[in-house]
């Protein structure tokens, strides 16, 4: 950060006054760069930084997690994934993908959903299962390699999609009994997808303000001060911060390869529940690369097994700090929860710049 830049924008915010305010970031990135920074250090006592659901891995739930596993284990299946969810466990702690590796089930790690259509070629013997983790951002990346399967003829690689939208997530969080946030900084991964029409409902229906916000301290400063200086005037609005990556109306190629290939559905989040419209499924016609259809999968309900608050934490009511598991029984190296896991996860961020 450019020490005189910072020092402007703090006394910027300082000067608004001591109103308290709970402002938050539904980015992972966003939560990463702030405890990289130590923002929330950096700011007067009266605003406080919370971490919201944006984290994909951190909001998938254990019961989907729990059917990952089994069909790792079927003969003949490779499961294509991102890193991140290697680690991830179901609802029995310690149990992931890594151990089912171990077990002998087939797991690789892939850098693009087009890369496991790749590795279906090279196993024309095996079925091959990516898993579509991740918001509008990476979406359209999964409907590409769907849509070069079809036309390819892969016919041994399928999709299964946890792909979530924030829009619906978002109103879920507001619509909640005690939730208490005066602002959103609002992700400019997913807002270069959406555009800033996919937040304008926050101050026209809720009358909570919103700025798209970039990723480098300095920008997610400005943001902040923004976001204080709206709640401040009583003028709440949409702001875009990022205007080198944000349109108004967003970018039209990715929203019409979504539409090309997914629908709307229910979908199941961690510490949200259920919410209607909050997932995207493989459409009617591209049935044949939709892994739910093809095996057959269906999500049983999971119990907690442990004191793990991840659903807390994803939904601002608690900090990481806060967990009775975090730092204790709950490391990077040893996790229970994905929050603890991802690269991306609230706990991870803060147990890896704790002291910053």
């Amino acid at each position: 950060m450019s020490n005189t830049g910072t020092q402007k924008l703090l006394a910027a915010i300082e000067a608004l006054g001591d109103r308290p305010m709970n402002l938050m970031e539904v980015c992972g990135t966003h939560t990463m760069a702030i405890a990289r920074s130590g923002l929330k250090s950096l700011l007067p006592g009266n605003i406080r930084l919370l971490s919201g659901p944006g984290c994909p891995v951190c909001v998938t739930p254990a019961e989907i997690i729990d059917g990952v596993l089994e069909l790792a284990m079927e003969k003949n299946v490779i499961i294509a994934s991102y890193g991140d969810m290697l680690r991830v466990p179901g609802s029995t702690p310690g149990d992931s993908l890594l151990r089912r590796r171990a077990l002998g089930a087939r797991v690789e790690i892939v850098y693009s959903p087009v890369d496991a259509v790749s590795l279906a070629k090279e196993n024309p013997g095996r079925e091959v299962v990516f898993l579509g983790v991740g918001f509008e951002t990476t979406a359209p990346g999964t409907a590409a390699a769907v849509l070069t399967a079809q036309e390819e003829g892969v016919n041994n690689f399928s999709v299964l999609s946890m792909l979530k939208t924030v829009e619906p997530a978002l109103r879920t969080l507001i619509a909640m009994e005690g939730f208490q946030v005066d602002g959103f900084l609002c992700p400019g991964h997913v807002g270069s997808i959406i555009g800033e029409a996919g937040f304008r409902f926050l101050p026209e229906e809720y009358g909570l303000p919103g700025v798209i916000a970039g990723f480098d301290p300095e920008e997610i400063l400005l943001a902040v001060y923004h976001l204080a200086k709206q709640i401040t005037e009583g003028h709440p609005r949409l702001e875009n911060d990022y205007r080198r990556a944000v349109r108004p109306e967003g970018n039209p190629l990715a929203q019409a390869m979504l539409n090309r290939c997914f629908v709307p559905r229910r979908e199941l989040w961690r510490g949200l529940g259920s919410i209607e419209n909050s997932g995207l499924g493989l459409k009617e016609e591209l049935a044949a690369f939709d892994a739910e259809k093809k095996f057959g999968l269906t999500a049983a309900p999971a119990a907690n097994p442990t004191a793990c608050r991840c659903g807390d934490v994803i939904c601002g009511r608690l900090s990481p700090e806060a967990c009775p598991l975090f730092s204790r029984r709950c490391t990077p190296e040893d996790p229970v929860g994905p929050c603890m896991v991802s690269s991306e996860g609230a706990c991870a961020a803060a147990y890896k710049y704790r002291g910053i």
